[in-house]
């Protein structure tokens, strides 16, 4: 008799662990990037907000995700606790007419928010698809 066994096989039919999570760090930053929190290449969003239903390169299903009114409350809470301190700062410091602090502070809140919401909601979709929420 020989020492040497057959080398181990896998079945290809070997169910997979579709409860276990999956890594969370790695889905949010896709998501901040707004793509594809499975490959990391794909496009997650068809326009400014609207979440495609398939990743165009690895086929991940995104029809699932439900990210409703929670990116416009957290771009809201983000934006206001960044932008009170700021303008509390500077009308102390530098006491800019009224008209102007309004005027800047509302340009920069209009662009932060624009900026951050689709971002927001990527990371949104990106943490529902890491802890397979929704159907996911």
């Amino acid at each position: 008799m020989s020492d040497h066994s057959a080398p181990q096989t896998r079945s290809v039919a070997e169910p997979q662990d579709d409860t276990a999570d999956r890594p969370l760090r790695p889905a949010l930053a896709r998501g901040y990037r707004r793509q594809c929190p499975n490959c990391g290449a794909g496009p997650l969003l068809r326009g400014y907000l609207t979440l495609r239903r398939t990743c165009t390169v690895c086929g991940e299903d995104l029809s699932h995700a439900r990210a409703d009114d929670g990116p416009a409350y957290v771009t809201i809470l983000i934006v206001g606790h960044l932008m009170a301190p700021f303008l509390h700062i500077v009308f102390v410091r530098f006491r800019p007419e009224p008209i102007v602090l309004a005027t800047i502070f509302c340009i920069g809140c209009v662009g932060l928010s624009l900026y951050l919401l689709p971002r927001i909601k990527g990371m949104m979709v990106g943490f529902q698809w890491a802890r397979r929420m929704h159907g996911f």
